[in-house]
Order: C-alpha cells, then structure tokens, then sequence
C-alpha cells in the first residue's frame, strides 16, 4: 500500500504507530528515530499516523466582502470568462487579487460554472414569448435615478446601455433626463462602443420619443424627436418598447437592480465617490 507522506518527512507510518504505543521517555525515542522530541509529542497526541493537510484552516481572500459582492454581478450580469472577469477585477477592483482566489470566491457563491449562468440567464417561463439570439449591435438603453448625496441639492440619474449579445456596458451620469442629455449620452455611447451600433431598444419616455406627444392617432412616433433624428444619423433603428411592457428592456433593468442593491447597501460620503464606485463596477 502506498503511503502519502509529506516530502520532508522523516518517519514512516509504521514508525508513527510505534512511537504511539511506546513507553520509552521522549528524550530516548527522540534518540532512537533520530527525530525532535516535538516529533515524538505530535505523534504520541495524534490518533492516526497520517500527515494532516498543510491547508490553511481559514483561506486569506484578498477580496472584501462588497468587493467579492460587485465580482459576483458582475459574472451574472456580463456572464465574463474567468480570465476576463480576472483582468477587470485587477483593473478596476482590486489589482492583488489572484486567479486562484478569484476562483475560490465564484466557487463559493455558486457562480464558478459559466454555463450554468448561461442557460439561467436565456432561460424563460415556456408560456412567454422568448427573445430571439441578437448580433452584436443590439443595446438597450434605460434611465435609473440615483440616491441625493450629502454634498448634493438634487439627485441625479444614471444612464445605462447594454448590448444585448455580448453584454458591453457604458454608463453616464447627468443632472436631468432631458432631451439634451439623452442625445449627449448616444453620441458617447457612440463613441466608446467598440462594435457598430445597428439597433437601440428604449422605454417610451419624452427624452427618447414623441411617441405619446405626437398628433398621431396611432400613437406613433413622429421621427422627428431629436433623439430619432441623431439615431437617423447614424444610421442606428430606433426601437420602442411596447407600452406598460418594461419586461420588454429586462437585461438593462436587471442591471439596474443590480446598481440599486449595491447603492442601498453601502454608504456614500459624496457624489464623486458615488460615481466612482459605479464606474468601477462596470
């Protein structure tokens, strides 16, 4: 049979189990195996003769709590690769972490399979209509308030876009959600996308149409919204959710969700910190 011993050990499993049973002082066995005598202790006090696991009994994570937190999300939400998730934690998060320890933490909260997210995150009830699988080049844009911070008179709002293949995020923060600011944020969007933009999913709010505002009968769109006439530039399609359907945009509004919980559970001193954190977690 063979026996598992550490590499610099310096008695065998039979010799273990004799100098248990022994009645020999210490000091004369530490003589006769030519060993310490905090050898002959560690082997006397012990009940079996095999080498205990030299594994740390608690693991040192580099990773904090809200750290391991926004980590997670972000494997749910972006559906990374390790070695991308890897990059964007150093990069963003905390440049010490390491990719054994990365592994740990996604292992720990039930997140280390990359398939699993996936078939969760396209998995829908069978009596509802399914999104179809989208190119590249299909974003979702949404509005979320933020919290007033103490150094704040008036809250503001985060605008968030999210390609729906392969979940690329931008986001930018304004003062108002006016039509002014949405059409700066597509024109950034714009900018920093690294793939052609072919499609834009929005809610039915003033700043993205006149789609209720309009003299249409048929509550359409008039094309002529500023926000549809820079799209029209750039040769993007404007699409709209049906209304009262705001399942219809549910990758971004599960981001949102995801931005809420971790502004409602971490205490901010200002809005610039506010905006950094959410800036790192994307």
């Amino acid at each position: 049979m063979t026996q598992a011993l550490h590499s610099q050990a310096r008695t065998t499993h039979l010799i273990r189990k004799e100098i248990r049973n022994s009645t020999l002082p210490q000091a004369e066995l530490a003589r006769l195996y030519n060993v310490t005598r905090q050898t002959i202790r560690k082997w006397q006090d012990r009940e079996s003769p095999v080498d205990g696991s030299h594994c740390p009994k608690t693991m040192k994570t580099t990773l904090t709590p809200d750290q391991e937190l926004i980590v997670v999300e972000l494997r749910k939400t972006l559906l990374l690769p390790t070695d991308d998730l890897l990059a964007v934690t150093r990069e963003f998060i905390n440049p010490a972490v390491s990719r054994a320890g990365l592994g740990r933490c996604l292992r720990r909260h039930g997140v280390s399979d990359l398939r699993d997210l996936v078939v969760e995150d396209n998995a829908t009830p069978a009596a509802k209509k399914t999104f179809k699988d989208y190119e590249p080049g299909f974003l979702h844009i949404d509005i979320k308030y933020l919290p007033q911070m103490p150094d704040e008179t008036a809250r503001r709002y985060l605008f968030v876009a999210i390609d729906r293949a392969t979940r690329w995020v931008f986001i930018e923060i304004y003062a108002d959600q006016t039509e002014s600011s949405s059409v700066d944020f597509l024109a950034k969007v714009k900018a920093a996308c690294p793939i052609k933009i072919s499609k834009l999913l929005t809610d039915n709010g003033s700043q993205f149409t006149d789609r209720f505002t309009s003299k249409s009968k048929k509550k359409e769109p008039s094309g002529h919204h500023v926000f549809d006439r820079l799209c029209k530039q750039f040769e993007i399609e404007h699409r709209l959710i049906p209304p009262r359907h705001p399942q219809t945009n549910g990758m971004v509004e599960r981001f949102n969700g995801r931005i809420s919980d971790i502004v409602n559970q971490t205490r901010f001193g200002s809005a610039a910190e506010l905006e950094s954190t959410l800036r790192n977690y994307v």
